[in-house]
C-alpha cells in the first residue's frame, strides 16, 4: 500500500487492490471472536493457504481502501458506511474494553462510528455462513432515513 493514508475498509475481501490482513477469525461459527494482529500483513500465496479448504474470509480479516460509492453498503449522499451504521445499530457489544488494532487510526468504521463500532468488531466475519440475526440484517436490510 502506498504511504498515503487511505481510509480502510475492515471487512473487505483479499482480492481487493492494496488489501491487507489485519485479524484472524476464531471462536466458532455461533460466535466468533476476532484476534487482531500487532501489524498488517501483505497477503501473499503462503497466508491465504492458510485457510485451506475454506474461503479465506471465513477465517481471517481483510483491510483494503473503501470503495466508498463502489460499494453497496455506501451512501454517497451522506458520504457513510452504512454497514457501519446497521452493526452498531443491530449488533450487541462484544467487548467493552478495545483491543490494539493495526488499522484502527485509518478504519471506515473507527472513524464514522467511533468506540461502538471497535465494540462490535471482534464478532464480524466478512464471509458468514452461520450469522446471528442482528448480523444478517445489519449486512443485507437498508436503514431507515
Amino acid at each position: 500500500m502506498s504511504t498515503e493514508m487511505k481510509t480502510l475498509c475492515p471487512s473487505a475481501n483479499h482480492k481487493e487492490v492494496d488489501a491487507v490482513l489485519f485479524a484472524v477469525v476464531g471462536g466458532t461459527p455461533e460466535r466468533p471472536d476476532v484476534a487482531y494482529l500487532d501489524q498488517t500483513q501483505p497477503i501473499t500465496d503462503e497466508i491465504l493457504q492458510l485457510a485451506g479448504e475454506v474461503d479465506p474470509t471465513e477465517v481471517f480479516r481483510f483491510a483494503a481502501p473503501c470503495a466508498t460509492t463502489g460499494c453497496q453498503h455506501f451512501n454517497g449522499e451522506q458520504s457513510s458506511c452504512q454497514l457501519a451504521a446497521k452493526v452498531v445499530t443491530l449488533v450487541p457489544m462484544a467487548v467493552a474494553k478495545l483491543a490494539p488494532c493495526a488499522i484502527r487510526s485509518t478504519c471506515r468504521w473507527w472513524q464514522q462510528e467511533g468506540v461502538a463500532g471497535c465494540q462490535r468488531c471482534p464478532q464480524v466475519v466478512t464471509l458468514n455462513y452461520a450469522p446471528s440475526e442482528a448480523m444478517r440484517t445489519a449486512a443485507t436490510e437498508h436503514l431507515s432515513p
